[in-house]
């Protein structure tokens, strides 16, 4: 595991986010489960990282595949009990590895006793621990507000003739996080987890806990296009993102810091925030701490060119408030993988990217395998996303396919039918055969994790651009006398770069293709798609 160099492990270390329906089954139904997770830690300690960030593994019906929660402080039975979860817990921390688990305080299932209660009637103590409201004036929904998985935001009670809001599906209600009692009863779930040993919280959707008092019409998006999917018929002004949560994640912050006390190990908690760079960034705090790291997603979505990312990069540093610990993201369970998007050969200088910038990395599991996107045949569609609004490429269950562990059948994830369709070229793109192959992606994750481990500029070090040409991207970690060059060639035609007069001679730690030769005139000649890390001498 990574060395602490002094500083918050979640600072040093790196995430590693497991969907746990398509990491290991060890029951024969299809899906992954706990004790599937448990068996592959020697796998994930053997690849470098540092921590686990676990989707939903809370009993839910499933609506959309556990973010919609029926109870907080229980497991699934499809994933295992408790039990499982403690020893799971047990075993990671003998291994030095970190467990985070997803929290999801915006909503819960319309199965869950809270919302039972609250829609028995309109008088009844949890009526206002959800979002209802009576139909406009003219009739229908209180307002225009969209749900993000298409339609109305707003779903009618047929029994107490009001509505009540949803952002996602109509079986995850919204919570009113207005409500004292509704805030007391989610920071007392919290504790309940940090009680029993977790090391942090992601937690879900944060920018959507507090939505305008008034409810107001949302403003009409005028860029809007259909493929970008019905929600953006809006824009969500008044939906999310509202000032009155800055105070509610200042408070999960103390929540999790009381946990420090003592010369404990510091409980993390990490922001799924959605947001232009300068509204991400109040999400660390300002009177009060807020989260520890807003989720930066700007990666996933960014045009693959120097200049631009260079600018995109430098101006999150900029940007970030005093104290601040930044962190890069190249792919989740909601967003294409990074394979998909930039290619195979571009994914490996992708790797480097994202484990040499300065700040807390987020790998998702199958990226070290170079996985890409998996054609869903439509008979085979689970995710509500796409069966809602299909054909706009909106579905998720693309990037959520199970693991593919070796060549026997089914890849080893599991010996009953899988609950997704397994990449097409997992016989070929799995675990036990890439670990053989000393040019695969998996070898090269292997690599850069280990280098980021031996030297702290990579982990913790100051971090500065340098000038370059082309499609090279090139900067400086630096971390007392130690300075490290890293030279990425997002093109496809070989590049030079000139290295600064400080360089002296320098030697290749790691190439995304091979190593390289310096030439002698004080420069390096980059093959096509080739990333470098260079020491300084």
């Amino acid at each position: 595991m990574a060395a602490s160099f002094g500083i918050p492990w979640w600072q040093a270390g790196v995430i590693y986010q497991i969907y746990p329906r398509s990491f290991q089954d060890t029951n024969a139904d299809g899906i992954g489960d706990l004790k599937g997770i448990e068996r592959r830690l020697d796998y994930l300690t053997s690849l470098g990282v540092d921590a686990i960030w676990i989707s939903p593994i809370y009993p839910s019906p499933m609506a959309d595949f556990g973010y919609d929660v029926a109870d907080y402080c229980d497991v699934d039975s499809r994933f295992g009990a408790l039990a499982d979860f403690d020893s799971l817990l047990a075993q990671a921390h003998a291994r030095g590895l970190k467990i985070l688990l997803d929290f999801v305080p915006n909503h819960t299932s319309d199965r869950h006793p809270w919302f039972a209660e609250s829609r028995a009637s309109r008088d009844n103590p949890k009526r206002n621990w959800y979002i209802w409201r009576d139909p406009a004036p003219e009739g229908g929904p209180p307002n225009n507000w969209i749900s993000d998985f298409g339609g109305a935001a707003w779903q009618w009670d047929e029994a107490t003739s009001q509505y009540y809001y949803h952002a996602f599906l109509k079986e995850q209600p919204d919570l009113n996080w207005r409500n004292p009692a509704v805030q007391t009863a989610m920071y007392d779930v919290m504790r309940f987890w940090f009680d029993r040993g977790v090391d942090g919280l992601r937690i879900d959707v944060l920018w959507h806990l507090v939505k305008a008092a008034d409810f107001p019409d949302n403003p009409p998006n005028p860029t809007y296009q259909q493929a970008m999917g019905d929600m953006h018929r809006v824009l969500q002004l008044h939906s999310t993102d509202q000032p009155e949560v800055h105070a509610i994640a200042a408070d999960m912050r103390a929540v999790a810091d009381r946990y420090a006390a003592g010369g404990r190990s510091e409980r993390v908690l990490i922001g799924e925030i959605y947001l232009p760079v300068d509204r991400l960034l109040h999400y660390y705090g300002r009177e009060r701490a807020g989260v520890h790291l807003p989720l930066n997603f700007q990666l996933i979505d960014a045009p693959w060119q120097a200049r631009s990312l260079a600018t995109l990069i430098a101006s999150y540093e900029a940007a970030l408030p005093p104290g601040a610990w930044p962190n890069w993201v190249l792919g989740n369970h909601d967003r294409p993988r990074v394979a998909a998007k930039r290619g195979q050969a571009q994914a490996r200088v992708a790797a480097m990217l994202l484990l040499t910038l300065r700040g807390t990395p987020t790998l998702y599991y199958g990226d070290e395998l170079g996985l890409s996107d998996v054609a869903i045949p439509a008979a085979q569609i689970q995710d509500p996303r796409e069966l809602r609004e299909p054909g706009l490429a909106l579905g998720r269950d693309p990037v959520r396919t199970p693991m593919p562990w070796d060549g026997s059948d089914n890849a080893g994830f599991t010996t009953a039918k899988p609950w997704l369709p397994l990449n097409a070229d997992w016989p070929a793109r799995n675990v036990a055969r890439m670990a053989q192959e000393p040019h695969s992606i998996l070898a090269l994750y292997r690599r850069l994790l280990a280098v980021r481990r031996a030297h702290p500029a990579l982990a913790t070090g100051d971090f500065a651009l340098l000038d370059s040409e082309g499609d090279v991207l090139a900067y400086q970690r630096r971390h007392g006398a130690g300075r490290l060059i890293v030279a990425l060639n997002l093109g496809g035609h070989s590049q030079r770069l000139e290295l600064p007069d400080w360089a002296g001679d320098c030697r290749v730690l790691l190439s995304t293709v091979a190593d390289a030769a310096l030439a002698e005139d004080g420069a390096v000649l980059l093959r096509a798609d080739e990333g470098l890390i260079l020491m300084a001498s």
